[in-house]
């Protein structure tokens, strides 16, 4: 039984969580929670209706009702949620979802879904990339979607396939793509400005960057566009051969919180979970100093944010990254909550 990040798991209580590692204990399996039951819920699947729970609500849903999910980690040093083994129902996984929406027919589909099957024939014919390295993830894996404004969470699995499906989207964005194997034409399009206040509000819930920043930001990064007047995100997933490691190897110690100076060394994971900058060039702005030699985020927001040789602020907490039969080292984590309250990474030089 394996998981890794954007699979979900369903349990014996009804409650779904989505993974968020590629490594997890013996006994259970990390994810959060994302979808609980709730008879005034907006969402429905078999007669049920469920709702979807921001990070304070998840926590607080589980420590009141279903406590056997909340844990210490040993590993981290921080209260985490995990699915014990013992709770799990099913394991829903990407690739498998969008292989079974591939295979039906199109008139027998919604709306929502053929949006997603152009999506996926759009990246497999013009970007050239596997079928099975495709996925879909966020409310349509579990088919807890709403049908008029469910956003498309769109998996690609290989750091370089991901890569070469962002650059195949910056070639052909905004205009109509004839694909001759379908007979079709397809238009993956920018985001326009109608969508940046629901994905600004959707995402970012402090002051850490305005509007136009974050905009600004989202635009350069090629991972998200509009297919029909639907939002897309283009998420990435390690393959099965990139995933290394067993848990228990890596410790982590929180240290307090530090906002740093620093240039991105290497960027090769900006888009993984959770994405990861190598920097250089360390500058101290606040906190205590340490040698810090990577930042890493864990929320959405700031994946892609820089590339190479761009000389990056960033803030959150120093982590002690204690790996066995490797040099100990420190990096700052942006994203301890989803929402990433007063934590982000930006750019010194941001040209707004």
């Amino acid at each position: 039984m394996k998981v890794r990040t954007r699979d979900f798991i369903y349990t014996k209580d009804d409650l779904y969580f989505a993974t968020t590692n590629y490594i997890h204990p013996e006994n259970r399996f990390i994810a959060f929670l994302r979808y609980i039951p709730n008879e005034n819920g907006d969402r429905e699947k078999n007669g049920k209706k469920y709702s979807k729970v921001d990070s304070s609500q998840a926590y607080k849903y589980l420590r009141e009702k279903h406590p056997e999910y909340l844990y210490f980690c040993n590993i981290t040093n921080v209260e985490m949620m995990g699915v014990p083994h013992t709770k799990i129902q099913d394991i829903i996984k990407p690739e498998n979802r969008l292989k079974k929406i591939l295979e039906e027919e199109r008139g027998e589909t919604d709306e929502l879904k053929g949006k997603l099957i152009d999506l996926a024939k759009f990246f497999h014919y013009k970007a050239g990339i596997d079928y099975n390295d495709l996925g879909i993830s966020g409310s349509i894996l579990p088919n807890l979607q709403k049908r008029d404004i469910s956003d498309l969470d769109f998996v690609v699995y290989g750091l370089e396939n991901h890569r070469i499906a962002i650059k195949t989207f910056k070639q052909f964005k905004d205009t109509e793509v004839y694909i001759e194997e379908i007979d079709k034409n397809i238009t993956l399009n920018s985001i326009d400005n109608s969508y940046w206040d629901k994905l600004y509000n959707k995402r970012i819930k402090d002051s850490s960057l305005t509007k136009e920043e974050f905009s600004w930001y989202e635009n350069r990064k090629n991972n998200r566009g509009v297919i029909d007047n639907t939002l897309f995100d283009i998420l990435a997933t390690k393959n099965w051969s990139e995933i290394t490691g067993k848990w228990g190897d890596t410790k982590y110690t929180p240290l307090g919180i530090a906002k740093i100076e620093a240039k991105v060394k290497n960027s090769i994971g900006a888009y993984d979970n959770p994405a990861t900058y190598s920097i250089e060039d360390v500058k101290l702005l606040e906190g205590k100093n340490y040698d810090i030699c990577e930042v890493a985020s864990f929320t959405h927001t700031y994946s892609g944010q820089a590339i190479e040789n761009e000389v990056i602020i960033a803030k959150g907490k120093v982590e002690k990254v204690e790996t066995s039969g490797k040099p100990t080292y420190y990096r700052i984590v942006v994203g301890t909550t989803r929402e990433s309250i007063n934590e982000y990474i930006k750019l010194k030089d941001s040209p707004v």
